[in-house]
């Protein structure tokens, strides 16, 4: 079930929120947080039920281990329970994960003819793997409660958070579930949750969906494009993963303020970063502090001398590559960001300041060329667009508007009557004024901070949800979400 389709808004999440609040009004507070469980297990089911067996033997072990950790005060013991607690869930992300790459790769290198088991990925399962083992180092490090079965895995399944992040840590959501005043229907919660849930489905169905078509035509004919059409589909990219995951987070965000629980922001404004440390404070915030928290320090950090720093800086980003996608492009885009990473701190030794437009612009041209491979299906794919994209040829530029794009839309299956997709102008266009969006305008969670329950914002969300309905009906479509599928 995904937050961009009918059946969610208007059966799904209506159903959940009237029952999960008329229980709390009758003070059954055990039975609305099993609701929620149940609700949470439903959602997560309806995309495949066989996921559902997966996810329940995780949350019953993860729940055990925990208990386990606290309860003992032998050291070694505790150790031992964290160490089977963590290679359970990494083993259980690499079995689904990575089997096949590691199979494929051995057989390349080896000669050998190793069948592979073509796993499916069930949804959410890296992100679900990074929050429990969160869960065990902090009971391990005496940063837990004794919760019982029912709050741990009321924290485990929350749908807004549970496909695509953010990670969130025990520590900033079960305090807001026992929370007594957050068990009543807040409606200024509830406009503020409507409110950016528009923004964010505006996002998605309207732009990412959109631009989405240039991205899959491109690669899908990347043998043949030309200099300006390798640009138009690196960009278009760029601007399609902005504002599908932008989107996702802003629903996410709206769709806990109907809870009455506030998500940890997890999306501000990347592409106004200026250098790639800031890029990664604003680009999926959690799983940076995640990589800090559990991994960065733990490996000493910037304690023990500049080699080691270097190395611990390369390592985090090389396992964030890796954790996004079983393939060398996700290898190398992990690799590049944690090269980046290591010249920036050698940089600022130098203590030269670049000027703002010059470290914002060189910042974001690598964003873009990294995400090049994190897109391509494979290493050949991700150098021959790029190879295109530096190649530049005067001809081509100066006719490319008399004639419409060869290689865009051949899969549409749709087209505007205002306008055509394949529209050299249209494209060049859209992509300018999005990019200016994503470098200027303000984002949706500095509008969320100016809300006020006010008419004016009222009307906007009607017109959102207007827009929103015409859109998916005119196009018939409801697709994934990138990040569901990492």
């Amino acid at each position: 079930m995904l937050f961009n389709s009918f059946e969610f808004i208007f059966l799904f999440l209506p159903i959940v929120f009237s029952g999960y609040f008329l229980l709390n009004h009758f003070k059954q507070k055990q039975l609305s947080i099993y609701w929620l469980v149940v609700s949470c297990l439903f959602f997560y089911g309806y995309f495949n039920p066989s996921y559902l067996i997966l996810i329940a033997f995780s949350i019953c072990f993860n729940f055990l281990m925990g208990r386990l950790i606290i309860d003992t005060s032998v050291l070694k013991r505790r150790k031992l329970y964290l160490t089977i607690g963590i290679l359970f869930n990494v083993g259980l992300l690499g079995y689904y994960k990575y089997a096949d790459f590691f199979i494929s790769n051995v057989n390349a290198v080896a000669g050998t003819n190793f069948h592979l088991l073509h796993l499916v990925l069930p949804l959410g399962l890296s992100f679900i793997t990074f929050q429990k083992i969160g869960y065990l180092v902090d009971a391990y490090r005496h940063e837990t409660k004794k919760y019982s079965f029912s709050t741990f895995a009321l924290f485990a399944t929350f749908f807004p958070q549970l496909i695509a992040g953010p990670i969130v840590q025990h520590k900033e959501i079960i305090p807001q579930f026992e929370e007594e005043k957050n068990r009543r229907i807040n409606w200024n919660n509830v406009s503020m949750g409507l409110f950016i849930f528009f923004i964010g489905l505006v996002k998605k169905v309207a732009i990412a969906d959109t631009v989405a078509i240039w991205v899959n035509d491109g690669y899908l004919h990347y043998q043949a494009l030309t200099f300006v059409e390798s640009w138009i589909t690196s960009l278009s990219y760029t601007i399609q993963l902005y504002f599908d995951f932008s989107g996702y987070c802003d629903m996410a965000i709206g769709l806990g303020l109907l809870f009455n629980i506030k998500l940890p922001i997890n999306f501000n404004s990347p592409y106004k970063s200026r250098n790639i440390r800031d890029f990664w404070k604003r680009w999926h915030a959690t799983l940076g502090r995640f990589l800090t928290q559990y991994l960065y320090i733990p490996l000493g950090g910037s304690r023990k001398g500049e080699v080691l720093t270097y190395v611990n800086l390369f390592l985090v980003f090389f396992v964030s590559g890796f954790w996004h996608g079983a393939g060398w492009t996700f290898i190398i885009w992990g690799t590049l960001h944690g090269l980046a990473s290591i010249v920036l701190r050698l940089w600022s030794k130098t203590k030269i300041t670049l000027p703002y437009w010059v470290s914002w612009f060189i910042t974001f041209q690598f964003v873009n060329i990294a995400w090049v491979y994190f897109r391509a299906t494979t290493v050949e794919q991700a150098n021959t667009i790029l190879l295109k994209m530096f190649q530049p040829n005067w001809h081509e530029m100066t006719t490319f508007f008399t004639h419409p794009m060869r290689h865009f839309v051949q899969s549409a299956t749709f087209d505007f009557n205002l306008f055509t997709l394949n529209n050299p102008k249209v494209a060049i266009l859209t992509i300018i004024l999005l990019l200016l969006v994503a470098f200027f305008a303000k984002n949706s969670i500095q509008w969320l901070e100016q809300f006020k329950l006010q008419w004016r914002y009222i009307f906007t969300c009607q017109l959102l949800l207007l827009f929103v309905l015409v859109t998916v009906f005119y196009m018939q479509r409801n697709s994934v979400f990138l990040y569901f599928n990492f």
